[in-house]
């Protein structure tokens, strides 16, 4: 999907996205059954991921509000073992979490080898919602040199770009995704979980405030995707107007890259092949 790909070291511009394409897609049924197809094939490789346990995934999300975060999740990982897949949702930061280094909370959660690791946000929220909201960064526990720092933003920018790197050189597989939505599509995603009764939970006062930041959030984002989309851990931008496009790409995008890593079932030396011939003996020799 080289078309969502941010070039390493480019200066991003959202306006450039369009956050309602669908490729060579006419309509809505010829891209979920794509998804269906991309969905079984992701748990035929997590299948071959855990056994091999050598590399470990972790896939990050990041968008505005009601972009479809929870859905593609939902939809993309639907044919995943459990057991192998852990999901983390992170939302403001606890007392505790603020009593340490911004990374440490993330950190606790990277997925095991043999594993897929799910952020439903993460770290960048501290370049991202700390940035639009500079009154969270001055209650961080943290010296006031740093918090007064003109060069903060850069400096976590590196910082980012340095822990993403370690988890690389780890076997630690990073993709991640911004899903792009225009503020036309969140206002009607927003109406209609105001206007059903279901879906009035989803939506909270706060999420219209924050709408009204968003020239600052886009600003925001565009700095983060130009600084820390990197050789080995670029961020991909995907259009979000269309759920069902969006699901397919997010899809493509990983089993793609599950496909590169030439993952394989782990192969028993000659001493195991022969305790295993034998074990086949004894369970054959068995009387029901």
């Amino acid at each position: 999907m080289a078309n969502f790909l941010i070039k390493p070291g480019s200066k991003v511009s959202l306006s450039d996205h369009p956050t309602d394409f669908t490729g060579s897609f006419t309509d809505k049924t010829q891209a979920q059954g794509e998804l269906q197809k991309g969905v079984e094939a992701l748990s035929q490789y997590q299948d071959i991921l855990y056994a091999q346990n050598t590399y470990a995934i972790l896939l990050i999300f990041q968008a505005m509000d009601a972009a479809g975060k929870d859905s593609t999740i939902k939809h993309v990982m639907s044919g995943v073992n459990p057991q192998g897949c852990q999901v983390y949702s992170f939302k403001s930061p606890s007392a505790e979490e603020l009593d340490q280094t911004y990374l440490w909370r993330n950190m606790k959660a990277l997925p095991e080898r043999g594993r897929i690791g799910i952020f439903n946000r993460s770290y960048y929220e501290e370049v991202l919602v700390v940035r639009v909201h500079p009154e969270y960064l001055q209650h961080q526990q943290l010296p006031t040199s740093i918090k007064n720092s003109q060069n903060i933003w850069h400096q976590r920018f590196d910082e980012i770009n340095n822990f993403e790197s370690y988890l690389t050189h780890n076997g630690v597989v990073v993709l991640k995704f911004f899903l792009h939505v225009s503020k036309k599509e969140q206002k009607r995603r927003f109406l209609k979980r105001i206007e059903q009764p279901e879906k009035n939970w989803k939506f909270a006062a706060g999420d219209l405030q924050e709408r009204q930041l968003w020239p600052q959030y886009m600003a925001a984002y565009e700095d983060v995707l130009s600084h820390t989309s990197t050789e080995h851990v670029p961020w991909h931008v995907i259009p979000a107007d269309k759920k069902w496009f969006m699901r397919w790409a997010v899809a493509d995008i990983v089993v793609n890259k599950l496909k590169s890593l030439n993952l394989s079932y782990p192969t028993l030396s000659p001493r195991q092949q022969a305790e295993l011939a034998e074990a086949k003996v004894q369970l054959e020799l068995e009387k029901d």
